[in-house]
């Protein structure tokens, strides 16, 4: 087990120690298999991995025999998927454009749902978007993406669309565009990545401390006969009311990541700034 899981720390003599709470180094814990080979893979890598199958299965399973009398599973997996489809994409994009660009929405939807999720399952309980790397690599996916979109629909024309904003005073366009250049083409990415991250960070510290602090009420206090121990009920309805934050906080984070995207591109698309 990672130092960090511990609930207590524990002396040379193996007596416990005082509370010891979560720590960043949660996201890189030691390898698993493979150790000291380029293809190392540790607990994190192995739970992205876990997610992704999962996730091809569900989807898989849930979309390749649906009936005109829709059983309970498919209805939820219906609601899903238009989710993504018509409250997305086709809002965002229009129909036409919306078709082209649906395959790469969706996949970063699901995928970010499926690895924020799961830092709210027992036995998993860390979400791999924590680490800056996974968020960057959609990240980078997404800025490909809206650039793309706006070089095929306009050509090279699109940076002039996107930073020579029109009926500027010259004077100041120089300054506008230098703006627009860091808003559009640094930025973007950058507070893609960032949120994402963060969100996980944070919502894997609050329930790590949660219920580590339920763990070293429980066991080490009130085992040893202090009754302040039952101070770790309090944590543990706090534990509880946090992984539903955090199952709501999963689902937004996806959400957003996708919607942010389908309006790069949108923008990319637009003739006008």
């Amino acid at each position: 087990m990672h130092a960090s899981s511990l609930p207590f720390a524990v002396t040379a003599d193996g007596s416990g120690g005082g509370f010891v709470g979560p720590s960043i180094d949660d996201f890189f814990p030691a390898g698993v298999l493979f150790q000291g080979t380029p293809f190392e893979l540790n607990r994190v890598l192995l739970i992205r991995m876990f997610a992704v199958v999962v996730l091809v299965l569900v989807l898989w399973l849930g979309t390749r025999n649906w009936k005109v009398m829709p059983t309970r599973g498919q209805v939820a997996m219906e609601f899903l998927i238009d989710f993504v489809r018509q409250g997305i994409v086709i809002d965002t994009l229009g129909e036409k454009a919306g078709k082209r660009f649906m395959p790469i929405i969706m996949t970063i939807f699901f995928l970010t749902l499926a690895l924020n999720l799961t830092g709210t399952i027992p036995g998993l309980q860390i979400p791999s978007t924590g680490l800056i790397g996974q968020a960057l690599i959609m990240a980078v996916i997404a800025y490909v993406t809206f650039i793309y979109a706006g070089i095929r629909a306009h050509g090279i024309r699109y940076f002039k669309i996107a930073l020579w904003i029109p009926g500027v005073p010259l004077p100041i366009k120089p300054v506008i565009a230098l703006l627009e250049f860091l808003s559009t083409f640094i930025i973007r990415p950058v507070t893609l990545t960032l949120r994402l991250t963060m969100n996980m960070v944070a919502g894997h510290m609050l329930l790590a401390l949660c219920f580590l602090a339920t763990n070293f009420f429980f066991i080490t206090v009130l085992a040893s006969g202090n009754l302040l121990g039952g101070i770790g009920i309090a944590s543990l309805l706090f534990g509880v009311v946090f992984t539903v934050l955090e199952l709501f906080i999963a689902a937004l984070q996806a959400y957003v990541f996708a919607i942010l995207t389908a309006i790069y591109v949108q923008m990319a698309l637009s003739d006008e700034h």
